[in-house]
């Protein structure tokens, strides 16, 4: 059963939050990779919250929208987590980040004389939420159909809002159980790093880390380019 905020703000201020990717150990599958991880949370004392689970489509704009020939369509991401159940989040290539409630989804279906859904574009990852004091972490499998295509690791800091006021302890944390692997400071945090940040922050990254994954695979999205 998944945990979420379900009485949460989506528009209010959201504890800062790091998506990154963890490479598959050498030798080892995915699935053993995940073990190992969540068994270092759970040496360093970390305890399981449930489950979590975020999803990607992509749609590209319709051929009949386009003006000219050889003009590129745009493409947009619609994307749920299960953190906010009764959201939507709808991010435009190289553009600002829509939040809807979920009929959104049937509104989609409506415009796909403008948006098409493309084969094969839906990813996900699925995975345990662990609490560690004032630190959330969910471990995830990064799938596309039926095969596990990567990891996910998203580590949230409860008690800040403001990304230049924690980065180091959050940096500190993640070096703690990801060693070599540690990211740096996502591109959203940006000319952004003394805002308040928010759930759309946190879409993006995973947006980023799902097209990243893509690219890793080969698995082009039929369609878009």
């Amino acid at each position: 059963m998944s945990n979420s905020r379900p009485t949460t703000n989506i528009f209010a201020a959201q504890p800062i939050q790091r998506v990154s990717q963890m490479p598959v150990a050498e030798g080892k599958s995915v699935q053993q990779t995940v073990e190992l991880l969540t068994r270092k949370l759970e040496v360093l004392g970390a305890e399981k919250q449930g489950t979590f689970c975020v999803d990607c489509e992509t749609y590209h704009t319709a051929a009949s929208t386009l003006g000219s020939q050889g003009q590129t369509g745009k493409l947009m991401y619609v994307m749920h987590n299960s953190e906010y159940p009764l959201s939507c989040f709808a991010l435009f290539e190289n553009g600002p980040c829509l939040i809807a409630d979920t009929n959104f989804d049937v509104l989609m279906v409506k415009l796909k004389g403008f948006f098409q859904s493309a084969k094969a574009s839906k990813i996900e990852t699925r995975g345990t939420r662990y609490q560690y004091c004032d630190f959330l972490v969910k471990v995830g499998t990064v799938t596309m159909g039926p095969s596990a295509r990567g990891i996910s690791v998203e580590v949230e800091y409860g008690p800040c809002v403001v990304a230049s006021d924690c980065w180091s302890l959050l940096l500190e944390f993640l070096q703690s159980f990801l060693g070599s692997h540690t990211p740096g400071a996502p591109a959203v945090f940006g000319n952004r790093h003394d805002t308040v940040y928010g759930p759309a922050d946190t879409m993006v990254q995973y947006m980023e880390l799902f097209n990243k994954i893509r690219k890793q695979q080969q698995v082009p999205v039929a369609g878009i380019r």
